[in-house]
């Protein structure tokens, strides 16, 4: 048993702690045939990352859960790692050098990809080394990184395989091209945004006639590229030019009029231009009619060479010149304000080029199949519920992915070009020669989108493609934890990918949990100057005070808000904690020796916390299995604050100093059982302050981490008694709260009469109505039939307490109390008797919840009867 300090130094207990658990090797986990696994993969944070508050919730969830399953008796692993961030890492270190008067060209692919190592060795540890200042307990010798050895097999099995199975093809398709980050992005890749923008009227004039077609469009420039336009077969007002051509303005060249059933002959003028090369439903209606495909944007978003007059022109400066060439021409009908969708760039934020492009895909369709029934079928259930829908949205309209990236930093597309015979070969190996010709070859110069290989994240962590240890017992996981805002991104991806290269869906549950907003409700963003540094937090309140403020009021799928005062109210907390364990610690003796005594030497105060105790660990326990971990927080929280320190610690002074030595040595029994229990129900939530404390109670183990989780009890279900308690509990606050309105000094005793049913209960409560209801002597009675004048009187559920305090106070004073008493009570009988004569509600709503309000009702009306006999009273 050691002493603890006066004072509670997060800042000092907190490094020596984690240090302590990695020394102890407590992370660590073996396959154990013993025990059943329970695994989570950490999402892995790019390289390039900062600590966020995102990043803190999600791994204070995926730490509560990993801490609760390993002191349960689970083989708990949390896999740690990171991702190598293709854009984002290749951004970084173009920047770097840029200041250095680098570019990438200047060192080439093999000088470009030794700075780009270099700059992940010195930054890449960063954000692995905040996670620990967080307190997460992964199992840092199993860190895994995306571009490692093993993850990069993992990545070149799956593209030959896929390849082989014609499920991976090369080909023209419409991409979604950043010109900033100058590389293709996937569909889940652009965000959304609403722009105010135009509908530009132009007028087509129809070869052979004095006829104009009339059409809108948002993005004038890309007229350059068009080559046809498209109206519906079914279209009255059009059928006489079916067949006819258009003179393309401003190029004066001659396109055909297409019918086409995408034309939607209810919006605009039902005619649409088609441009292949930049829209990805015009591309597929020139893929149905065999338009040719015309490039007028290159992948800086210029004008291209053959644009003529607007070739070299950045294509919002195009947008000008041809508006007002068009305008000039006479082409120009009118200009109307139009707001519409724009998709950007989700890491630069620059409005995409869709452009026709010869990229890598992966067809989706196949895996989309039983990746979709995989959730339909409660293989994977999503938490809550509600968020399958977005997943079956993105699911059931995916088109093939693209998943090539023109970039150097990443895994390498394992493709093979032969010039000398024109083969195209896909390798796991690295291929030196042509198979076929034997002649040379060169690899493909692009590498893979940053999701391809994190979609395997789940198994190629575990030793995939290999069959180890590891893959064989901990996969499939069990509980991905995350964001709502990567469902797309990254959950779809590891489903489809653990379904095709396992056989195996690769986990049962998706816990979403939401984002993290200011104190306002705002989205924290470094527009608005609202971010908060959780190491900043972390420096001034410590992790644990983080952390539980992160948890609290949380529940899965929703945002919650951090303020100032939450994290205050967290400090504090962790403050009364301590405060009360060095409490308990000096008033134990030196030999003092742990343990529960006999039932037959628990009075009744140790019954009722214990039974207390009992059921919370059953609670918390159901509400963490159902991932309510905001709930099992609370109740946490409220027990250790409300039950343990203002009540049962308060009650046990009294005891601590009684002349009979047993009594004092159950008292101390009992605050360092309940002590020892709470700490180990608030680890997982509190996991440092929970640890110093325990590891300085007498006969500790060696770490709270690999206690066993406190179960409910039938020996310690004392549910009489603890409702004994509850009663005496609700008097004497009623006693209390009232002396406290009139201003009683707590010096001022006087005796009482109290009038309840419940005498039994309550003539067991004598020490404690004295101690707490400052009560000189007690008398009880069924019906109090003796005088009210000059007496206040106290009113719970059960009792009435008469009190002869009318000297201390002010008559006029308690009537006016009084008279809100009664006012709140008729308030509720009104609201109780609304909902009980509504048919609707009583015929529609649960019977338990009907017996409820009942029960409200009838004890509302109980109330207001004693209120207004104390009015009588006074009056």
């Amino acid at each position: 048993m050691q002493e603890l300090e006066k004072l509670y130094d997060p800042a000092r207990v907190e490094d020596d702690i984690y240090a302590f658990w990695l020394n102890g090797g407590y992370f660590h986990t073996q396959p154990d045939p013993e025990k059943k696994p329970y695994t989570i993969v950490m999402p892995p944070p790019n390289v390039t990352g900062q600590l966020h508050m995102g990043h803190a919730m999600d791994e204070t969830w995926q730490d509560i859960l990993i801490r609760f399953k390993r002191m349960q008796g689970y083989a708990a692993l949390w896999v740690p790692g990171t991702d190598h961030a293709s854009i984002a890492t290749e951004a970084k270190v173009v920047a770097k050098m840029k200041e250095e008067g680098l570019t990438k060209e200047d060192l080439g692919r093999d000088g470009f990809l030794e700075r780009a190592w270099a700059w992940k060795e010195q930054y890449g540890g960063r954000i692995v080394d905040q996670l620990k200042k967080l307190g997460c307990s992964c199992d840092w010798e199993r860190e895994r990184f995306t571009m490692d050895e093993g993850c990069s097999k993992a990545v070149l099995k799956v593209f030959k395989d896929l390849y082989d199975k014609d499920l991976i093809y090369r080909g023209e398709r419409i991409i979604n091209w950043c010109p900033h980050c100058r590389t293709s992005i996937s569909d889940a890749e652009v965000e959304y945004e609403d722009q105010e923008g135009f509908f530009w009227h132009l007028k087509y004039p129809i070869v052979g006639t004095n006829e104009c077609l009339v059409l809108a469009t948002t993005r004038p420039e890309t007229m350059l590229g068009d080559t046809a336009v498209a109206i519906h077969p079914d279209d009255e007002r059009y059928r006489h030019l079916q067949g006819k051509k258009v003179l393309l303005p401003l190029v004066n060249k001659e396109i055909p009029i297409v019918t086409d059933t995408y034309v939607d002959m209810d919006f605009g003028t039902g005619v649409v231009k088609i441009t292949p090369a930049h829209d990805p439903n015009d591309f597929e209606v020139g893929q149905r009619h065999g338009l040719p495909i015309v490039k007028c944007l290159d992948e800086t978003a210029h004008m291209t060479a053959d644009c003529g007059r607007y070739a070299g022109l950045d294509r919002y400066e195009a947008r000008k010149a041809i508006v007002a060439d068009l305008e000039a021409g006479g082409y120009l009908e009118k200009i109307e304000p139009h707001a519409h969708n724009v998709g950007t760039c989700y890491r630069c934020g620059t409005t995409i080029e869709p452009m026709v492009s010869k990229q890598w895909f992966v067809r989706m369709e196949p895996l989309a199949k039983p990746a979709i029934e995989a959730v339909r079928n409660g293989t994977i259930r999503f938490v809550p519920e509600r968020f399958s829908k977005n997943y079956y949205h993105w699911m059931e309209n995916t088109r093939d992915w693209c998943i090539s990236r023109q970039l150097w930093w990443g895994h390498r597309i394992p493709a093979y070009y032969c010039d000398a015979c024109g083969e195209v070969h896909v390798s796991a190996e690295p291929l030196a020669a042509c198979p076929k010709c034997g002649g040379p070859v060169r690899q493909d110069e692009d590498t893979l989108d940053t999701w391809f290989s994190s979609a395997l994240w789940p198994f190629s962590t575990l030793g995939w493609p290999g069959d180890t240890e590891d893959y064989k017992y901990f996969y499939p996981t069990n509980t991905l934890v995350t964001a709502y805002d990567i469902i797309t991104f990254w959950v779809s991806r590891m489903i489809f990918s653990g379904l095709e290269y396992t056989g195996k869906a690769p986990f049962d549950t998706v816990l979403i949990h939401g984002l993290v907003r200011d104190a306002q409700g705002r989205k924290m963003s470094k527009s608005l100057g609202n971010g908060i540094d959780p190491l900043e937090v972390i420096a001034q309140y410590g992790a644990d005070a983080l952390r539980l403020t992160l948890i609290l009021g949380s529940t899965p799928g929703n945002d919650t808000r951090f303020s100032e005062e939450k994290i205050r109210a967290s400090r504090n907390f962790a403050n009364k904690l301590w405060n009360a364990a060095r409490f308990v610690m000096m008033n134990l003796p030196g030999d003092f020796a742990p343990g529960l005594p006999g039932a037959d030497q628990l009075d009744l105060s140790d019954k009722w916390v214990l039974s207390t105790l009992n059921h919370l660990a059953a609670a918390v326990t159901e509400h963490l299995e159902k991932f309510e971990l905001g709930l099992a927080a609370q109740k946490v929280q409220d027990f250790i604050w409300e039950v343990y320190c203002d009540w049962y610690i308060e009650i046990a002074k009294v005891r601590l100093n009684a002349a009979d030595p047993a009594e004092a040595d159950a008292a101390r029994k009992v605050l360092v059982y309940v002590l020892c229990q709470a700490l180990k129900l608030l680890h997982p939530f509190m996991p440092f302050i929970t640890e110093e404390i325990y590891r300085a109670l007498p006969g500790a183990g060696e770490s709270i981490m690999v206690e066993q989780w406190p179960v409910f009890c039938k020996e310690l279900d004392f549910a009489a008694d603890e409702a004994d308690f509850e009663m005496l509990m609700d008097y004497i606050k009623a006693v209390r709260n009232l002396r406290a309105e009139m201003g009683v000094h707590p010096a001022k005793r006087t005796s009482m009469v109290i009038e309840t049913a419940e005498t039994a209960a309550f003539g067991r409560g004598g020490e404690y109505l004295a101690k707490f209801a400052f009560a000189t002597d007690v008398t009880l009675t069924e019906t109090y039939e003796g005088p009210t004048a000059g007496m206040a009187q106290a009113i719970t559920h059960n009792a009435r307490g008469f009190i002869p305090m009318m000297e201390l106070i002010d008559r006029e004073k308690e009537l006016a109390r009084l008279g809100k008493e009664k006012a709140s009570a008729e308030k509720e009988i009104a609201q109780f008797s609304r909902q009980l004569e509504n048919e609707g509600f009583v015929s529609k709503a649960p019977a338990q919840v009907v017996e409820e309000i009942r029960q409200k009702l009838a004890r509302a009306k109980e109330k207001l009867a004693r209120v207004e006999q104390s009015i009588q009273g006074l009056e």
